[in-house]
């Protein structure tokens, strides 16, 4: 058995990484495993909003992300488009993107240099549970007995099931295939979203596409879709197809090369996990579906959850309330509301009644700024703008159900 280690990281991704370096600097020695090769890759749409690159500064890691910054969105479908540039406020005007292979290790190595012990190809295969919590952890390379452990081990969360994770359906989820396609316009400062996207025959299908530039260093791009879904309205899409039909038309405008590295995945939003934590133990990040309803963002939520996990860590508190009571606190009411307007996604008939005014003339003009600086979660407590106000009043009164971190 060994006790090498006060804190015992699961998941080597953003959240996990982030938790190491916050552990070590807090002064608990750490050991942080990933069941993965290094520079393992994610279905992810590699985008970073204002709010994930304020928690890479926070943490003063800001030096991972590559030169490119981008300067909001440009949504498209309809008959119409939108810019919705990122609004300047406390989190900055700026976003970034980074492909998840490269961002992660990079990541990783930051663990690393803050005094962390990193393993790869090390999962966490079973556990000890007592009257006190998790007392240890089964590994390739022997049992593990650290004094807290932090579970970051993505959305299917294979360690977070081990000790009773369930995850909720009944609630908004997400669908999402995603590519990399070499072009020119790698440099292009906007991420573009098109809300419209129709099958090769021309019918409309459930849905969004993406595309988020990733820099000259790159030279290439994001391409992605993904549709929301719920068991009782459960998106009916082959997102690997759809896709390929979406570069196929994209090709020409954006002079995409051939869609590489398809990957696709299933993902939990909104707090729709239970049995998130237990005396010695919290889930974060994608583990905990802390996951935006609306973009499908989770990397500021996974750094933000390292921070706030560890700090709990630091008072000595047992985590079995205390940990999703945080969540509660800092992202409860923001997430039910925006379960609420994603749930209305799931149904066939909105986006084809909505969207043409949304993207049209200038009420689309105004809202759908608004609606980026809602999708991006870039309202903070202090603000005090007309929209500000409206969204806190609306999450208060949708908030009546609350999330679902405390349920057994």
């Amino acid at each position: 058995m060994n006790s090498s280690w006060e804190v015992l990281v699961v998941g080597a991704g953003p959240a996990g990484s982030a938790a190491a370096v916050a552990a070590q600097r807090a002064g608990l020695s750490t050991l942080l495993i990933d069941a993965q090769p290094a520079h393992r890759d994610k279905t992810c749409g590699d985008g970073l909003t204002p709010r994930a690159v304020r928690s890479l500064r926070s943490l003063g890691l800001e030096h991972v992300l590559p030169a490119y910054r981008n300067r909001g969105l440009k949504l498209h479908g309809y008959g119409g488009s939108v810019t919705a540039p990122w609004p300047d406020g406390d989190f900055g005007a700026e976003g970034s993107a980074a492909p998840r292979a490269s961002f992660d290790a990079a990541l990783m190595e930051q663990a690393r240099q803050a005094g962390a012990t990193v393993w790869h190809d090390c999962p966490a295969t079973a556990v000890s549970v007592g009257p006190r919590g998790l007392e240890s952890v089964t590994t390739p390379r022997g049992e593990i007995a650290p004094k807290w452990v932090v579970v970051a081990d993505g959305v299917r969360s294979p360690f977070g099931k081990l000790l009773g994770r369930e995850w909720h359906k009944g609630e908004v989820y997400g669908i999402a295939a995603r590519s990399y396609c070499s072009s020119p316009l790698s440099r292009e400062p906007w991420m573009h979203s098109h809300v419209e996207l129709r099958d090769a025959a021309g019918a409309i299908q459930p849905g969004y596409g993406w595309i988020f530039p990733l820099g000259e260093d790159e030279g290439a791009v994001n391409l992605g879709c993904g549709a929301l879904s719920t068991e009782a309205r459960p998106a009916k899409v082959n997102t690997k197809k759809l896709l390929s039909e979406y570069a196929a038309q994209q090709r020409k405008a954006w002079g995409l090369g051939p869609e590489r590295e398809v990957t696709s995945a299933l993902l939990p939003m909104g707090g729709a996990v239970s049995n998130v934590a237990g005396p010695n133990w919290a889930l974060i990040g994608d583990a905990a579906a802390c996951v935006n309803p609306l973009n499908g963002e989770g990397i500021d939520y996974g750094l933000e959850t390292a921070v706030l996990a560890v700090q709990l860590i630091g008072t000595g508190a047992d985590l079995t309330l205390a940990w999703p009571d945080a969540l509660r606190s800092h992202y409860g009411e923001a997430f039910t509301l925006a379960r609420t307007a994603a749930r209305l996604l799931t149904y066939p008939q909105f986006l084809p009644v909505a969207g043409p005014v949304a993207l049209r003339g200038p009420a689309g003009n105004r809202l759908m700024p608004a609606a980026a600086r809602l999708m991006g979660n870039l309202v903070t407590d202090g603000d005090r703008d007309l929209l500000a106000r409206a969204w806190r009043a609306a999450s208060r009164l949708a908030s009546t159900n609350g999330p679902l971190w405390d349920l057994s």
